[in-house]
């Protein structure tokens, strides 16, 4: 079985039902902050559509262009990753914790047409952040709370992403065989990817898998994996190893990962 629905949003998330648009998809939880965000397919749906759309409408980019992402784990990033792939723009994730931005797979040193970036990371990698013409900060904060200051050349991701439409765009279809990746990773190739972590997790339709951010930084694993297999998340920074317990049995977690 392969995964083909990052270029069709409804069928990644669940499905056109109600019922499965309005299950609760991807839960983002911060030890350190108390923060807990919610988003239900149809929430996840919707930024990811607002991504599209930017990407698309405020940018300019087509199936073919290229995205850098410089962000962790978080529903922020899984908007910007499910809006990308969506029109066929081609990701570049680099991992959060790694030194001087090493890139995934090869490729990522071709010509980006757009870049997101933390706020948070961002003084200390501004002299490594890969040139794009289009610069996008993201402040991470609860509820999605735009910027107070922008760093020059750069704008604000939430404030510009929500001038756009959350119904899921109409571009046509992505073929299954076009370039996830800069390096060339094909979706049917990610696709498989998913589906084997997913199998090896033993995730199955209706699991909720818990995520300590700090140990699994690849989208593949805390969101294509999950999804491909019909599983929710729960996403977990700064993660207490001494209240895991509870908060598995909290979220109703039937994974921890």
């Amino acid at each position: 079985m392969e995964l083909t629905p990052v270029t069709d949003l409804p069928a990644l998330l669940g499905g056109d039902e109600v019922d499965g648009l309005d299950r609760p998809l991807l839960t983002y939880c911060d030890d350190a902050t108390g923060e807990r965000t919610e988003l239900t397919a149809k929430a996840l749906g919707g930024w990811a559509a607002r991504t599209a759309g930017l990407l698309r409408e405020g940018c300019g980019l087509n199936a073919g262009a290229r995205a850098a992402v410089l962000l962790p784990p978080h529903w922020q990033t899984a908007a910007v990753l499910l809006g990308a792939w969506s029109i066929g723009v081609a990701v570049s994730f680099r991992p959060w914790a790694t030194a001087g931005l090493a890139p995934v797979g090869q490729g990522a040193d071709l010509p980006l047409d757009a870049v997101f970036v933390s706020r948070i990371r961002l003084d200390s990698w501004l002299e490594v952040v890969p040139e794009a013409p289009n610069r996008f900060v993201l402040g991470l904060a609860p509820n999605g709370a735009a910027l107070d200051e922008i760093p020059a050349g750069y704008r604000d991701f939430i404030a510009e992403a929500g001038r756009y439409t959350t119904t899921l765009p109409g571009y046509g279809s992505i073929g299954s065989g076009d370039a996830a990746s800069p390096d060339g990773t094909t979706y049917r190739q990610w696709g498989g990817i998913a589906h084997e972590i997913a199998a090896r997790l033993d995730l199955r339709a209706g699991d909720r898998l818990l995520v300590d951010v700090a140990k699994h930084e690849q989208p593949v694993v805390w969101l294509l994996a999950p999804l491909a297999a019909g599983a929710s998340v729960v996403l977990c920074a700064n993660l207490d190893p001494d209240t895991v317990a509870a908060r598995a049995a909290a979220e109703g977690v039937t994974r921890v990962l």
